[in-house]
């Protein structure tokens, strides 16, 4: 999916390989032909969204439209990453879904408190993960407006 001219990113941070691959599944069968990009940590999300290491390969290109982050990562957690995301000013504008395994109430508030946009907790079932990343990318990317840096023209 892409609104009019422009092409919107995707950005998954998740530690387990086997929910990347569901996630990356989903995605497909949810035919959101939007790219997506995932890492694997707080650390390798800093350095994505940074343009940094491996990732200086996406110097000069629009941030993603939006991030879908779990919370229990190595390294750096999802939490941590949350707030120094929505701390800098030049990350804090794009959008982040909490998509967790977590249902604690604490997280949830936490979350909100350090300005998650959405949080959702992970489904058991693979169909009911695919209409979460349907209902997910069908709303921010072809519902809501998204800040000019997260968009690019389409080729």
């Amino acid at each position: 999916m892409s609104r009019s001219n422009f092409t919107v990113r995707i950005v998954v941070a998740d530690d387990d390989a086997d929910d990347r691959m569901m996630i990356q599944d989903a995605f497909t069968e949810s035919k959101l032909g939007n790219p997506v990009d995932f890492v694997e940590d707080g650390v390798q999300l800093l350095e994505y969204l940074r343009r940094e290491g491996q990732y200086a390969k996406y110097a000069g290109q629009p941030y993603p439209g939006f991030i879908l982050l779990d919370l229990n990562m190595p390294r750096k957690d999802g939490r941590t990453v949350l707030k120094e995301i929505k701390n800098d000013p030049e990350l804090h504008r794009i959008p982040i879904v909490i998509l967790t395994t977590s249902k604690a109430e604490e997280d949830i508030i936490k979350t909100y408190n350090l300005g998650v946009n959405s949080f959702i907790c992970k489904p058991v079932s693979f169909d009911k993960l695919v209409d979460i990343v349907k209902t997910v990318g069908h709303y921010w990317i072809e519902i809501v407006a998204l800040p000019p840096e997260c968009q690019r023209n389409a080729a």
